[in-house]
């Protein structure tokens, strides 16, 4: 039986995997509330299409931080992508090439950066960084990534402590320790993946640091996990290129609001000055034309990726990648959009459910 939505594909994935590596992908911060409401309130908003327009022409394609991308929908930085298919993050990267969007890299890939580049030359990539205490390892790995042709860096800000994931202690998961990480060595002889991903994230970094993070890379910088109108100000304050709008996919805190009713109050902080982007509870081309209506530029997708890639590797990953896509043209297409540029607020409304 073929698979034919996203939903499909993580039945499919909750049969492969393992329960531990299953609530690992799977599992949220304490009582799971953040991560069901990132998908339930996407099911509040409602559709108001437009008829009687000429869209025998739908082109979804866009730009983010000046790239173009044949769809607003791009892959959120995820780690050890091994545990659910043996290429781990090298088919990803196929995967992201052959749909021409923008793959984000984790700090936490179970690849060497040098082979995800290798297995996916040409494709548009950022790297996403969780800032180690020691502040010279973080300009090697800035730099490295920068040399390798990342197009941006994702600064992580949502965790200065790891959230409290109630799976993770059940089954005793320890993913530093027990994972065959491709680059293990010392950071001296550049090998400075393992020794960063098995390190503590830096719980002191603030505001004030983003400046040493500018002075080093001419890359744009990019801010994941900001929730809140306050932060989206002083996020423009920092000269940051852009945010994405997230709660880490209900992972850390628990009982912040879905990343989509978060993300009009960044949108009308930031007045235009900078890309907002979101990921959380995308599933459906609906989502991706509710979240660009209230003002993300596009959208990253976390657990799907996992799911696709469980099914038949980068071959799954674009499955999940064309169906969503395809989703999203009919959701256009219906809503009288003819290109990105036309989704807007007047095509949405809140339900009262």
């Amino acid at each position: 039986m073929p698979l034919v939505c996203l939903t499909d594909f993580k039945a499919h994935a909750r049969e492969q995997l393992s329960k531990s590596t299953w609530d690992f992908i799977e599992g949220g911060a304490d009582d799971c509330l953040t991560r069901d409401d990132n998908i339930a309130a996407f099911k509040k908003i409602r559709l108001r299409p437009r008829y009687l327009k000429d869209v025998s022409k739908v082109d979804t394609r866009t730009t983010i931080q000046g790239e173009e991308i044949s769809t607003p929908i791009c892959i959120a930085p995820t780690g050890f992508h091994c545990l659910a298919w043996p290429d781990g993050e090298m088919s990803t990267a196929r995967a992201a090439l052959a749909a021409g969007i923008c793959y984000i890299t984790s700090t936490y890939a179970s690849c060497s950066l040098e082979d995800i580049v290798a297995t996916a030359p040409g494709g548009l990539r950022w790297f996403q960084l969780y800032v180690h205490p020691n502040r010279q390892l973080n300009k090697q790995l800035i730099q490295k990534v920068e040399s390798l042709g990342f197009k941006a860096l994702v600064i992580t800000v949502d965790v200065p402590k790891i959230g409290n994931r109630r799976h993770n202690i059940t089954n005793q998961v320890n993913l530093m320790k027990n994972l065959l990480l491709k680059d293990l060595g010392s950071p001296e002889k550049g090998n400075l993946m393992p020794y960063l991903q098995m390190s503590p994230i830096d719980s002191s970094i603030c505001w004030d640091d983003l400046s040493w993070f500018q002075s080093m890379t001419r890359l744009p910088i990019i801010l994941k996990g900001i929730l809140t109108k306050e932060d989206a100000e002083l996020a423009v304050k920092h000269n940051v290129h852009g945010i994405i709008v997230s709660n880490h996919g209900g992972r850390q805190l628990d009982e912040v609001p879905a990343s989509i009713d978060a993300l009009t109050e960044v949108v009308a902080a930031v007045k235009g000055k900078i890309e907002v982007y979101l990921d959380g509870g995308i599933r459906t081309g609906n989502d991706v034309l509710k979240a660009l209506a209230l003002g993300a530029k596009c959208v990253f997708l976390g657990r799907p990726i996992l799911w696709g890639l469980a099914y038949k590797g980068e071959h799954g990953v674009e499955e999940v990648l064309n169906i969503l896509k395809n989703e999203f043209h009919t959701s256009m297409t219906l809503t009288g959009c003819r290109s990105v540029a036309e989704i807007s607020r007047d095509l949405i409304q809140f339900s009262r459910m």
